[in-house]
């Protein structure tokens, strides 16, 4: 029987690996294994070493190239490390001859997003969507994982207790799965029930890109307490408020976190969590726009609200941290003058982007914020007037 456990245990000391390959570049990796990282420490584990290796394509036993494993695992038994985490997507053998060489536990990135939703998951929804893609990822990665009792070969005599104990597994899966769609089936019912139940009211969901302070402006929006820290997917299940600017009320949601190489079990798994986006009427667009790479993760997000079918709709882009952006951006001694200019240079590029639907602030300063309800007040108007001209009980 097949149980799945925290892959972390504790703070382990993790060495994370990547490949440059034909379609990457060096510094896009660089800004990979970054985030790695920054997903290994939130899943409790401590990164001591990076290493990366250019090759066409992956090895199809070990990954990366055989000198390159044996580096990793003299610095794995020299400094006693726990954990080898690697950027792409491994397959069952290749997890287990890499285990094999370096004798310590090897994970994928998909595997460690997994296990920080299963540590995050707090309602029966995203605990159930959570298992369904472990148990996803899990069932093509099982003969690799069982090669530890093979005596498979073929023909008379050959077939060992390990292949029985590999059909039975997927077995055990594959019905594992069928049970877990068919109880979020159920939910996703009551789900839509619930938000057919909410009326008349205009819907606005907030979107972005993990950890960029999505649920720090739904605090200060709807003037509700919701858990906000600086971690990767610090929240999973979806929030809705109703939220009342000057007399017009709308209902404000805010949702799971988008991300480079999100496992496509996720986003599979999460359906009725993301049809908050597709069905709302407004996204409210949040950027980290202190991060160095802010703009890779405004296409993620863009690219993944096409892929779901919701990059049309009525979107305000909400560029956030502007306070960290001036102090990464200004010099000591630049003057006001300077500064004003590199600011304009911002706003009218992204307002010109934005077709002048972008709003800059700091949401942990509070700042521009009343701007931000007055752009987000007026476009919720618009929505009223368009859906129901003749009341006038909202404007």
């Amino acid at each position: 029987m097949i149980e799945r456990k925290k892959i972390i245990q504790g703070v382990e000391k993790a060495v994370i690996i990547g490949l440059i390959g034909k379609d990457q570049t060096e510094q896009q990796v660089t800004e990979y294994l970054d985030e790695l990282a920054f997903l290994a420490e939130t899943a409790g584990a401590e990164t001591k070493k990076r290493f990366v290796q250019k090759l066409k394509q992956p090895d199809s036993r070990t990954f990366i190239g055989k000198v390159k494993l044996e580096e990793i695992k003299d610095y794995i038994q020299a400094k006693e490390i726990d954990i080898a985490i690697f950027d792409d997507e491994l397959s069952g053998a290749q997890i287990n001859n890499i285990e094999k060489v370096l004798g310590i536990k090897a994970i994928d990135r998909s595997d460690l997003i997994l296990d920080i939703f299963a540590r995050r998951a707090k309602t029966a929804q995203a605990k159930a969507q959570v298992e369904l893609a472990q148990y996803q990822y899990l069932l093509p990665r099982l003969r690799g994982m069982w090669q530890h009792l093979e005596r498979l070969g073929g023909g008379i005599g050959t077939r060992g207790p390990g292949e029985t104990e590999i059909e039975t597994d997927r077995r055990i899966v594959r019905d594992k799965i069928s049970l877990l769609r068919k109880k979020l089936q159920e939910i996703d019912k009551q789900a839509f029930t619930q938000r057919k139940d909410r009326g008349e009211f205009i819907r606005v969901a907030l979107v972005g890109y993990t950890n960029v302070g999505k649920s720090t402006i739904m605090r200060l929006l709807s003037k509700r307490e919701v858990f906000a820290e600086n971690k990767l997917f610090a929240t999973l299940d979806t929030t809705t408020s109703k939220v009342v600017f000057e007399n017009t009320p709308f209902l404000l949601s805010d949702t799971v976190g988008f991300i480079r190489k999100l496992p496509h079990h996720l986003v599979e798994s999460f359906k009725s969590t993301l049809d908050e986006v597709r069905e709302a009427d407004i996204l409210l667009h949040v950027v980290d726009i202190s991060h160095p790479n802010y703009e890779d993760q405004l296409a993620v997000v863009n690219k993944t609200l096409h892929e779901l079918k919701a990059d049309e709709k009525p979107t305000i882009t909400i560029f956030n941290k502007m306070d960290l952006y001036e102090k990464n951006t200004f010099d000591e001694w630049l003057n006001e003058e300077t500064k004003k200019e590199i600011l304009q240079d911002l706003y009218d590029r992204w307002n010109y982007e934005t077709n002048d639907h972008a709003v800059f602030v700091s949401a942990t300063e509070k700042r521009n914020v009343e701007a931000l309800r007055a752009t987000i007040l007026n476009k919720v108007k618009d929505f009223y007037k368009i859906r129901y001209p003749y009341k006038t009980l909202f404007y």
